[in-house]
């Protein structure tokens, strides 16, 4: 069976939504590592609940970027891992790491990309930046994942009407919702060689 590496950085509910895909049969795919940069991560705690290998990685511990993205490679490649899913992963990947996992990363963006996205979009920061903005829709975006930041060519997107009264909060609280969607989804696509790439345009193989 394929093997999933999963990266987080905090909660983890996108992570658990892949679990419970793989348990309704929807994911044929078991996830092999969930790989954290950082220790609090509830992430960690879910996988571990589930039996599966957990690793945190401090970015302290090594001299340079280069050193910490070769540890986290080793460790993928050590589990086995054959794709990659962002799920609340904070932090740029190397190219070294893009580069070996080429058009097998994929990102969760809570926008609809190109919209409110790229450095410093991330978390309650996106949510915010559309009711300032005073955009109508905003959404949930999957991706492939290259050198730049949520650049990858896009694989699904679903829209997510802002309301009048919405706060960054409860905008964040819908478009979780989507994401749980729409990642679950895209991870079965990717895990089954379903997804074509020419260029920038993704389609999907029957």
């Amino acid at each position: 069976m394929k093997g999933i590496g999963v990266l987080l950085s905090g909660g983890g509910t996108n992570l658990q939504a892949i679990m419970d895909a793989i348990d309704k049969g929807e994911i044929p795919a078991k996830i092999n590592l969930v790989l954290s940069n950082r220790a609090n991560a509830y992430g960690l705690v879910r996988a571990q609940n589930r039996g599966i290998s957990t690793c945190y990685l401090n970015r302290k511990v090594y001299t340079d970027l280069s050193a910490y993205h070769k540890a986290m490679l080793s460790q993928l490649k050590a589990h086995d891992v054959e794709y990659i899913v962002l799920a609340g992963y904070l932090s740029i990947l190397s190219p070294e790491l893009v580069e070996s996992y080429q058009n097998r990363i994929i990102n969760i963006h809570p926008s609809l990309i190109p919209a409110f996205c790229g450095m410093g979009f991330y978390g309650q920061k996106v949510h915010q930046a559309v009711l300032d903005y005073g955009a109508k829709l905003t959404g949930a975006t999957v991706h492939f994942v290259d050198e730049g930041a949520d650049t990858g060519p896009i694989i699904l997107q679903k829209a997510v009407e802002v309301l009048s009264d919405d706060t960054a909060e409860s905008l964040a609280s819908r478009v979780l919702k989507v994401e749980h969607e729409l990642l679950p989804k895209a991870v079965a696509l990717l895990v089954q060689d379903k997804i074509k790439v020419s260029g920038r345009r993704v389609t999907f193989e029957e």
